[in-house]
């Protein structure tokens, strides 16, 4: 017997197929370039051509991934959310919802923070989009602002891999301690035939 495909749109107990291929490249795209970024800081000075074809696609990646953040939070506000698990104690639910809300934020302050620190730089270098385009800096170079906007970068970065690995922890507690759906049912449905 065939399954059904999974719907495109969310529903009340399930999150759509569009939800889950959004969260999930989000998370792959996520934690290579919070890898890229941590590998291009400490690569050595001599490394110009190399440094600079990091930053690029680091750049690249980046406004890439506040586009999808961007589109995954209007997918999210513009269709129904899969409700909690019957007995889900209120804290946790609170707790849930503000981590929700923080992963969000610092998605999308990530990216910010990176385009405003190169925009600021005293280099001047541009960003191309993927090699395609410049894409404007509306900042002028200035050390000062460099230096602000990479040390908010550099902390949101730390903050996002902390809540990252508190979010899988919260998921796989929901799936091995309260053996609920909340991690069944954003995963692909062919792991679950």
């Amino acid at each position: 017997m065939r399954r059904a495909p999974a719907a495109l749109r969310n529903s009340a107990e399930e999150w759509g197929a569009v939800a889950k291929v959004l969260h999930w490249l989000l998370a792959a795209l996520l934690a290579g370039q919070w890898g890229l970024g941590f590998y291009m800081s400490g690569l050595a000075e001599a490394d110009l051509v190399l440094r600079f074809e990091l930053y690029q696609l680091h750049k690249s990646v980046g406004l890439t991934l506040l586009l999808l953040v961007l589109l995954r939070l209007a997918w999210r506000v513009g269709g129904p959310v899969p409700g909690w698990p019957p007995g889900m104690p209120r804290w946790e639910r609170r707790a849930a919802s503000a981590s929700h809300a923080l992963l969000y934020v610092l998605m999308i302050g990530l990216p910010v923070t990176g385009f405003l620190m190169v925009s600021t730089s005293p280099l001047g270098l541009p960003t191309r989009f993927w090699g395609l385009f410049a894409v404007p800096h509306p900042l002028g170079p200035n050390a000062t602002l460099e230096r602000a906007f990479g040390n908010i970068h550099e902390k949101l970065g730390w903050a996002f891999a902390f809540l990252v690995l508190l979010h899988v922890a919260a998921a796989l507690k929901h799936h091995f301690r309260d053996r609920d759906r909340v991690l069944v049912r954003m995963l692909p449905a062919r792991f679950f035939r």
